[in-house]
């Protein structure tokens, strides 16, 4: 495959990709239809069928993006002193869940459309690792106590979790659930 061809290929799948985050985004997954994506994405079908085995697959496409976005609002977050890093990358989170842009697709969608399974296996490979990694650090410079860290990431991982999709429904909570999850983690350290 010549580059010409090989930068259209990514630019067409770079446009479905775009354009069914925006439409998955705004009406959810069962509402959307291919014609409607390619048709916003100025391709055929044929092009996405090129791309992609369907719509399942494209929707797999913009989750794992949409996953990599949280965790790089994380990361960024994260930067500076460890703990007040630790925190403000957990929070971000919570705030990344209440993004309309973002939640249906990361909270809702995802598991119903890919199954649990799968649907974790993206958080596990984003959100979870950065937050077990930021444990593991916190444990290594003494502020959290020192013991196996995949426990704590499941329970905290799980924790947050939770709390995002409850404000999917109730987002005008979330001050006080950034306040509690401050204090959950503060609860944490080591004094």
């Amino acid at each position: 495959m010549n580059l010409v061809r090989a930068e259209q290929k990514e630019r067409t799948r770079l446009a479905l990709i775009a354009e069914a985050r925006r439409l998955f985004a705004e009406r959810g997954y069962a509402d959307v239809g291919l014609a409607e994506i390619t048709a916003a994405a100025g391709v055929t079908k044929g092009a996405l069928y090129h791309q992609f085995d369907g719509k399942t697959a494209l929707f797999r496409a913009v989750l794992e993006s949409v996953h990599h976005e949280v965790a790089d609002r994380i990361v960024a977050a994260s930067d500076g002193d460890p703990w007040a890093g630790f925190v403000a990358g957990c929070q971000a989170f919570l705030t990344a869940s209440t993004d309309p842009a973002l939640q249906r697709i990361l909270l809702i969608d995802g598991p119903a459309v890919l199954g649990w399974a799968e649907w974790r296996a993206f958080d596990e490979a984003t959100s979870a690792f950065h937050l077990e990694e930021a444990i593991d650090d916190l444990m290594r410079r003494g502020l959290l106590p020192e013991r196996p860290a995949a426990p704590l990431t499941r329970l905290l991982s799980g924790a947050m979790n939770e709390a995002a999709l409850w404000l999917t429904t109730e987002p005008s909570a979330l001050a006080d659930t950034r306040r509690a999850l401050a204090e959950l983690l503060e609860s944490l350290r080591c004094r």
